[in-house]
């Protein structure tokens, strides 16, 4: 590992390289030096993001323009330099090195401590929206196409019941029917795009707590992290997922059904940090859809969890035979619940 991380350019000579963070998808190291100083090493999953040179490009675009626009360094993400002055490696067999400066002064939370703690995160990814409205998203390399096109998501669901390669459609009749019966208002923000009544966004795709890193003495917001699935999209899309997520107050993969529900009180503090710091760069569709986002993401991510069921378990990692099912169910009552709600979800928005 000191071989790779010798070939960029590190204040002082590297010490010590440990396992950091708590991603899935890369492998992320803390790099130590004798001077002292603490740099990020991360190897990028590139089966995952094929796509290597498009996925960095999008991550020295975004970084470069809102350096632009901030004062303290720790407000957006610095690659380091290698020695032959590029900003990451890219090996033989698509292997992908890249170095990040520590956030100096920062914390980083895996789940909310306090409704205060979301509010920050909704200001960190709305200061995100904000910092890139007036860039071109279509600048931008879609790294993972169609990710979130919800009407495609359904497509593969359909094939997916078609082909039931592992006979398990017959046991879920009841969840397929939840899915199919919302189907056709599933599609609402991408026919809202097409028709142009939705602006083209960047958005950072992956809007949970442990992607903003908060200032350990202030909690304010520092900057955003993990930024490989940024590419073209829609704003309701961050805002929804990150309530999806954030929100709920139950595990992804609860069983107990009876504990899933959307926390009122915690949607609306990450909706004021939101607003609070987006409002004037959103358009009023925006404003208008945001509640929808909640509700599609949360409708889409569990499609796409009962879709790998019925797949037999090719694409989400499981540690038990029925985990993505499970998962599949907590998404089902997190859109009921959703949906009981859905007067007050409004009002809090209009409010805002």
């Amino acid at each position: 590992m000191l071989d790779i991380v010798s070939r960029f350019q590190l204040d002082g000579t590297p010490i010590g390289c440990v396992d950091f963070g708590s991603g899935h998808i890369n492998k992320t190291y803390l790099v130590v030096t004798n001077r002292p100083h603490l740099y990020v090493l991360q190897n990028v999953n590139t089966r995952t993001f094929p796509d290597a040179d498009g996925l960095m490009r999008n991550v020295i675009l975004v970084t470069d323009h809102i350096r632009e626009k901030v004062s303290d360094p720790r407000q957006v993400l610095q690659l380091v330099p290698t020695t032959d002055e590029q900003l990451y490696i890219l090996e033989e067999g698509n292997q992908l090195w890249r170095v990040y400066e520590y956030v100096t002064g920062s914390i980083c939370l895996d789940q909310v401590e306090s409704p205060n703690d979301f509010r920050q995160a909704g200001k960190a990814f709305g200061s995100f929206q904000r910092q890139m409205s007036d860039f071109p998203a279509e600048r931008l390399t879609e790294v993972i196409p169609d990710f979130h096109h919800t009407p495609k998501r359904f497509q593969a669901f359909h094939r997916a019941i078609e082909a039931d390669r592992k006979n398990r459609a017959a046991d879920v009749r009841d969840e397929i029917a939840f899915f199919l019966e919302r189907e056709a208002s599933a599609g609402k923000l991408i026919q809202l795009l097409e028709s142009g009544e939705l602006p083209l966004r960047v958005t950072h795709n992956d809007t949970k707590l442990n992607n903003v890193m908060l200032d350990e003495a202030t909690r304010e917001p520092l900057c955003i992290v993990d930024l490989d699935t940024v590419m073209p999209g829609l704003a309701a899309y961050d805002f929804g997922d990150a309530i999806r997520f954030g929100a709920s107050e139950a595990a992804e993969d609860e069983r107990n059904l009876s504990k899933v529900r959307m926390s009122l009180e915690l949607f609306r503090a990450f909706s004021e940090g939101f607003v609070s710091v987006y409002a004037d760069s959103m358009t009023q569709m925006e404003r208008d859809t945001l509640c929808d986002g909640a509700r599609l993401m949360t409708l889409e991510c569990g499609v796409r969890f009962l879709t790998d069921y019925l797949q037999g378990d090719t694409y989400f990692h499981i540690t038990r035979p029925e985990h993505n099912l499970d998962r599949a169910r907590t998404q089902i009552a997190l859109v009921r619940d959703m949906e009981s709600k859905w007067r007050e979800m409004q009002k809090t928005i209009a409010e805002l």
